[in-house]
């Protein structure tokens, strides 16, 4: 039997054979340890700077900006709880952060985290479209906070978050802001100085890299210390020997989506149109949830009327391959903790679908998937 449809690139995307074949001569014959000063070592040093550089053209930072880590969840906690090891040790008496009520488990659980060791965590609501008004950040600092970190994509409807207008605010006020822009890399552009931001996630395994390595990118000058203890890795943010076959594959994806992102988020915007009007055609009631323009280019997150989007899904497992929300709980049939924060009512939310679309998806399968979720639509409606 076939593989079924692939409509699930948020949670995860394949690796890209141009990434690959980046990758493999780095997990055979070059093996060599980048903090060793031999051959093999400098070998092994040189592809780390190229990726670097990769990396850092594809968001218009510098090279020395850039630190690689081990995935998205390790570059969020390091901003947020390097930051605030780095506000305790200069002995500031700042212990304030703001956050919004979409964000991902790997922002909203590090910031609860703070919260239990005493800091001030402000959690702002979003709008009936998943976004952050920037003026309602803007009204939440105050002269102790230390941090904003608010997504710059959500996952699971896609919206976009108004981040340059956010930094305007934060910038006047002195306070440093990171974004969690995980879901962005190779789908919409991605420039640190035109988001205004001073902290940025990465993660390899969104944009045709493997799973296992993402970065954050660091403004010059800001203050973060390590969370991790040992060598002085990665400019002394993230100890332990670097993953030099993953770093290359990054830096291989990062130029990759640097090369074609016009031309990938336009492929994508029309499969994603392509399939939302067909299942609008054949399911009267269909409800889009997110932002309808200010949202990711491959994501429809949508809510089938009167049956479980759950339901839906196991129907058509055997072609289609999608997911009620963000992998990192989908298992779970409790409200959609992005949809509650919309205010989607549970029967709303009880029939949301997520569909992602990517690089290697076709109009073809676009039509197939369609189809058969209508088919599945009727069918349970039927019963």
């Amino acid at each position: 039997m076939a593989d079924p449809i692939y409509l699930d690139y948020n949670a995860t995307t394949p690796v890209a054979p141009e990434v690959l074949d980046a990758m493999l001569p780095w997990l055979r014959e070059q093996f060599g340890n980048p903090s060793s000063t031999h051959a093999y070592g400098r070998r092994a040093a040189q592809a780390l700077a190229t990726a670097r550089c990769q990396v850092a053209d594809l968001i218009g930072a510098h090279p020395y900006e850039i630190v690689f880590t081990g995935c998205a969840t390790e570059s969020n906690n390091l901003a947020l709880l390097g930051t605030a090891r780095s506000v305790i040790e200069n002995g500031s008496l700042k212990r304030h952060i703001v956050i919004s009520a979409v964000e991902h488990p790997a922002v909203m659980a590090p910031a609860m985290q703070l919260r239990a060791q005493g800091w001030d965590v402000t959690v702002l609501p979003v709008d009936a479209l998943g976004r952050v008004p920037a003026e309602r950040v803007a009204n939440a600092l105050r002269d102790d906070t230390a941090l904003v970190s608010i997504m710059h994509a959500n996952n699971e409807v896609g919206t976009l978050q108004p981040i340059p207008e956010i930094a305007a605010a934060t910038r006047q006020r002195g306070i440093h802001l990171h974004t969690d822009a995980a879901q962005s890399a190779g789908k919409v552009p991605l420039d640190v100085d035109a988001l205004g931001v001073d902290l940025l996630t990465l993660a390899g395994h969104k944009f045709y890299a493997p799973k296992g390595i993402g970065a954050l990118y660091v403004r010059e000058g800001t203050p973060v210390l390590p969370v991790l203890h040992g060598a002085d890795q990665e400019h002394g943010l993230r100890p332990g020997t670097e993953n030099v076959a993953a770093i290359v594959a990054l830096g291989a994806a990062a130029a990759l989506a640097n090369a074609s992102l016009e031309s990938m988020a336009a492929h994508m915007l029309t499969l994603r149109n392509q399939l939302h009007q067909a299942l609008i055609a054949a399911i009267p009631g269909l409800q889009l949830n997110g932002h309808p323009e200010q949202r990711l280019p491959n994501t429809l997150h949508v809510s089938f009327p009167g049956v479980s989007g759950r339901l839906v899904l196991a129907e058509v497992a055997q072609v289609l391959a999608a997911s009620v929300g963000s992998a990192c709980h989908s298992e779970h049939d409790a409200v959609s903790g992005v949809l509650a924060a919309m205010g989607v009512d549970a029967t709303r939310a009880a029939g949301a679908v997520r569909l992602s679309v990517g690089r290697m998806t076709t109009s073809d399968e676009v039509h197939d998937a369609a189809k058969s979720l209508a088919i599945a639509w009727q069918s349970l409606l039927a019963r």
